[in-house]
């Protein structure tokens, strides 16, 4: 077994060695007997004794490794991601070249609820998934009753605690780092271009904070949606005042939208352009040259680009960005698993331990409030590519 306490720096990436089993057959044939026309003395057949042994439940026990379930959607509109994750899970096995684990993934485009209810009568102690908030509410207190921790690939903190940790990347978080990196630059007047819904009313609260924490002033926010003309009427409003960053907290498609229109605007011209760990997602981020110049705060991308190289080899396709949060859970668990007994209840008590953990996206450690809390660089997009202008601390201090 590899040694449990796997970091990218000790070689997270290895290969395991495959292995070839051959088939044998072989047949056989005699003389024929032809029998005597005489009958033959009649026995009394031994009666078979009742067997005295249980009988086994559906699925095989598996009394030396650890159960854990892999909540996910297989089918359906999400499955794509879903696929991603548990490709990802199988990776992280195979490199770890670990034997403790025993993984089953269930598939929760059924249900997330009937998923998780299978997979805790199947014997698992911990769970992985599922992908959605909505899905992590109805998973949790399940799970709680049941004394098996959730580790979502949710970021929606308001399902987070009570046995429930989210491995998902913050917004709050990408937004702190990002703007505490434009201060040290000496940019203090802010304005925001926030998404409509739920995503852009918490990233403009978080965004709010993180600008008087840092002693700047943000001097406007705007909301745009889809509608046509509303990002431009945001943006023409957004220029009445005399900004130095303006951040666009939605996808990377919208901060290409979006740059052309704050360059053509008064308030605009030469304003630094920031986003949030969204833009991470986008794989062509960089390519986009309207955005040379913009920063954004995200895990970093050390590893990933080697990971991917991997997964795409082994499974013939790019795996989704998210798809680490996967591998990285495994490490986490090979981890853990020195300290746990196989059939024992997950010992939840390590997950906030203060030195945290390390995996494809970096440092990590769980809060009491179950939102892990991330080590973030920040990037620059440039020359076609994106380019890490801060990196990212290797761990915790405290």
């Amino acid at each position: 077994m590899a040694d449990a306490t796997l970091t990218p720096q000790r070689g997270i990436l290895r290969w395991a060695a495959l292995g070839l089993a051959a088939l044998l057959a072989a047949c056989a044939s005699g003389p024929r007997v032809i029998p005597e026309t005489r009958p033959a003395p009649t026995t009394e057949a031994p009666r078979e004794r009742p067997s005295t042994r249980p009988i086994s439940p559906g699925l095989p026990q598996d009394v030396e490794r650890h159960r854990v379930a892999l909540l996910v959607p297989m089918t359906g509109p999400n499955a794509g991601v879903g696929k991603s994750l548990a490709n990802a899970t199988q990776l992280a096995i195979l490199d770890t070249r670990s034997d403790v684990l025993r993984i089953t993934t269930y598939d929760t485009a059924g249900g997330a609820a009937n998923a998780a209810r299978q997979a805790i009568a199947d014997g698992n102690k911990l769970i992985l998934g599922p992908l959605l908030a909505e899905e992590a509410r109805e998973v949790a207190p399940i799970a709680r009753a049941a004394r098996v921790p959730v580790l979502s690939f949710s970021n929606d903190t308001s399902v987070a605690g009570g046995g429930t940790y989210l491995l998902g990347y913050s917004p709050a978080q990408s937004i702190e780092r990002v703007v505490d990196y434009a201060k040290g630059q000496g940019i203090t007047n802010f304005v925001g271009l926030m998404t409509s819904g739920v995503y852009g009313e918490r990233a403009a609260t978080n965004f709010l904070r993180a600008v008087e924490d840092q002693g700047g002033k943000v001097l406007a926010m705007e909301t745009y949606d889809g509608r046509p003309g509303s990002m431009t009427t945001a943006i023409t409003k957004l220029s009445r005042s005399p900004y130095q960053a303006i951040l666009i907290a939605g996808s990377g498609a919208s901060g290409v939208t979006a740059a052309p229109l704050i360059r053509k605007s008064a308030g605009g011209k030469t304003a630094r352009i920031l986003g949030t760990e969204l833009w991470n997602t986008d794989s062509a981020i960089g390519a986009n040259a309207v955005l040379n110049g913009a920063w954004f705060a995200s895990v970093p991308d050390n590893y990933y680009r080697t990971y991917a190289t991997k997964y795409r080899t082994r499974f013939g396709a790019a795996p989704y960005r998210l798809s680490t949060l996967g591998y990285d859970a495994v490490l986490l668990t090979v981890r853990i698993a020195r300290e746990w007994r196989p059939g024992d209840i997950f010992p939840e008590r390590r997950l906030t331990a203060p030195d945290g953990f390390g995996g494809l996206d970096g440092a990590f450690r769980f809060g009491r409030d179950g939102i892990a809390e991330r080590a973030l660089e920040v990037q620059e997009v440039k020359a076609g590519t994106t380019v890490t202008i801060s990196p990212a601390p290797t761990g915790f201090g405290n």
